[in-house]
């Protein structure tokens, strides 16, 4: 059966790839995730990583992928091929994508944990390291369950004829998987028996929660920039409390907003997965929030990097009304918020316009200036756990981002 649901999400995520070309829509139901950096370095970095931590995959913990229920839900899967439901575009992407940065997120928090804790092998190290591996396989799970329920489709009660059942169907599939990874993950953190850590990982599900209803947003509840307001400052600072995300003056600052949004959608779920992993190691406060912020510096810098493939002139894939770029632009040039505020659904923008006007503002080169100096933080912060080839091998995964 195992292998048979492997099968099974393989074959529907190509069928799916082969019988129909992505819609608008279906490309832009997720702010953007993914990064492209050269395949083959990338492969090889990782590779190296998982030696290091003794771990094979950090991607998919075999013992839900290859579980009967996550297997029922995947042959449910086949029943939509050939629709334009974002739930399959999930499904490629999740299988697919080696480059995607939900794939390194627990490979990075056990390098993390591999670089601080003692090479000694005891049972107490013994139960430390699978206490880790438990926190990574969780926060990925959480995160990937949270992307699945992000990619359901707001159908209005006047339209649910059976003209969409296929929708409707779909949405039933994507609440069930998204749910299966949430329940799993917090059965994983009750079974780890430390109160400390499940309150930082709930406030990260608090952030992620709070996120879907942050800022203005169309009828597919994609989010819609602020008012450009032109500040003449604009930064944001990381706080490592666990009292919720500031929001105050923040709409209409681009790096202000661009920073909360990438926080809210994952940058605080990393942060405290890589702080609870010093957490578990038994280090004080000061260690933990320095893996905090690196967490957090790293998922930024991943974003803006994700974001700017995106605005490449032989690129004719839609963005993201909220990336960086876009944001900046709309700071430089107020006049293109006219032509975003009163949209009811983003698929009616004529991005290859707007993506033109964004090319004609400084905007890209302050998204890499953006990326630069996250990237720059995340490094900084890391090399505070010393020189080893944990650290060595984290530095050259941010370096090829």
């Amino acid at each position: 059966m195992s292998y048979a649901m492997i099968r099974h999400l393989r074959k529907t995520a190509m069928l799916s790839q082969q019988i129909r070309v992505e819609s608008t829509m279906t490309n832009l139901t997720q702010e953007e995730f993914v990064f492209r950096p050269p395949l083959a370095q990338w492969s090889k970095i990782i590779r190296e990583a998982e030696k290091i931590v003794g771990y094979p995959t950090s991607f998919m913990n075999l013992r839900w992928l290859l579980s009967d229920e996550f297997a029922n839900l995947a042959v449910h899967l086949r029943k939509i091929v050939g629709s334009n439901h974002p739930i399959m575009k999930t499904a490629k992407t999740v299988l697919y994508n080696e480059q995607n940065n939900l794939q390194p997120w627990g490979l990075i928090i056990l390098l993390l944990a591999k670089a601080i804790n003692p090479a000694t092998h005891s049972i107490q190290t013994t139960t430390l390291n699978e206490h880790q591996r438990m926190l990574a396989e969780l926060t990925e799970m959480i995160r990937t369950g949270h992307y699945i329920h992000r990619g359901l489709l707001n159908i209005p009660i006047e339209e649910r004829d059976k003209k969409i059942d296929t929708s409707m169907f779909a949405n039933k599939i994507a609440i069930l998987i998204g749910d299966y990874l949430l329940v799993t993950a917090n059965g994983m953190l009750a079974r780890l028996r430390n109160q400390d850590l499940s309150y930082l990982i709930s406030t990260a599900l608090r952030d992620l929660s709070e996120g879907e209803f942050f800022g203005p947003r169309d009828s597919q509840n994609m989010p819609l920039p602020g008012k450009p307001l032109n500040r003449s400052t604009d930064s944001f600072k990381i706080n490592c409390d666990t009292i919720p995300l500031n929001v105050t003056d923040i709409l209409g600052s681009p790096i202000r907003e661009w920073t909360l949004r990438t926080m809210y959608n994952g940058g605080s779920l990393f942060g405290r997965g890589c702080e609870g992993a010093v957490l578990l190691a038994g280090k004080d406060v000061a260690e933990q929030k320095k893996a905090y912020l690196f967490g957090c510096h790293l998922c930024l810098a991943w974003q803006a990097a994700s974001e700017l493939p995106k605005f490449a002139p032989e690129n004719k894939e839609p963005f993201s009304l909220v990336s960086a770029p876009v944001l900046f632009a709309l700071n430089e040039s107020p006049e293109l918020y006219n032509e975003i505020k009163d949209t009811n659904n983003v698929s009616s923008i004529n991005f290859a316009d707007l993506k033109n006007k964004v090319l004609k503002t400084d905007s890209i080169q302050k998204t890499k200036l953006l990326y630069t100096q996250n990237a720059d933080k995340a490094k900084s912060y890391i090399e505070m756990f010393g020189d080893n080839q944990s650290v060595d091998t984290i530095k050259r995964l941010i370096n090829t981002i």
